[in-house]
């Protein structure tokens, strides 16, 4: 149980990729994780969202809106997942404001002791804020390399990628690649 006492935020929303997001449910919990899913509730107890391939149904209870410093720092690390989660949580009502979802990510960036980690298309959450991918290196989907570039971020051709406390990942089909990066960090820890 190498990860007793830690733990895991994953940012969940409609259309996720069922396989990452089973293997995360119970890869992270093995190593002894605390792992908590959160989304943006708007004002409900919980949510169910689909999924992308088999549109399986997925139940989140927990919000980062209005999540305080501490519960924040709490957190070892923050993944966005791949698929098309990172893109409907960019949306936001008032067009002169970052969605919650990216305000949270940003504010997470700001911890240096928080692992972020974004894999495949999770890295369209960081288009609000280029300047916490700028002159990092990275990976992505090959369909975002050109907006990786247009953050920034140096492309990196490699399946997992680690620059600090920012770990990613090309793709969702790399989720178990991906998850051992950072299960391995957080032991080191």
């Amino acid at each position: 149980m190498r990860l007793q006492g830690k733990k895991i935020a994953i940012l969940m929303e409609g259309d996720y990729y069922e396989k990452e997001i089973f293997y995360y449910e119970h890869r992270f919990p093995e190593e002894g994780a605390e792992l908590h899913f959160l989304t943006r509730l708007w004002g409900q107890n919980s949510l169910i969202f689909k999924g992308h391939e088999w549109q399986v149904p997925f139940e989140c209870r927990e919000s980062f809106e209005d999540m305080d410093d501490e519960t924040l720092r709490s957190f070892s690390a923050i993944i966005v997942p791949s698929a098309i989660v990172a893109d409907r949580l960019r949306y936001t009502e008032d067009v002169n404001r970052i969605s919650p979802a990216a305000a949270f990510l940003q504010r997470a960036f700001a911890e240096k002791s928080i692992i972020k980690g974004i894999i495949c298309h999770g890295l369209w959450l960081t288009s609000p804020i280029a300047e916490v991918v700028q002159g990092r290196r990275l990976t992505c989907h090959n369909n975002l390399i050109g907006d990786a570039k247009n953050y920034g971020a140096v492309y990196t051709d490699e399946d997992v990628v680690v620059d600090g406390d920012l770990v990613t990942g090309r793709t969702g089909g790399h989720c178990h690649l991906f998850a051992r990066r950072i299960i391995d960090m957080l032991s080191e820890r």
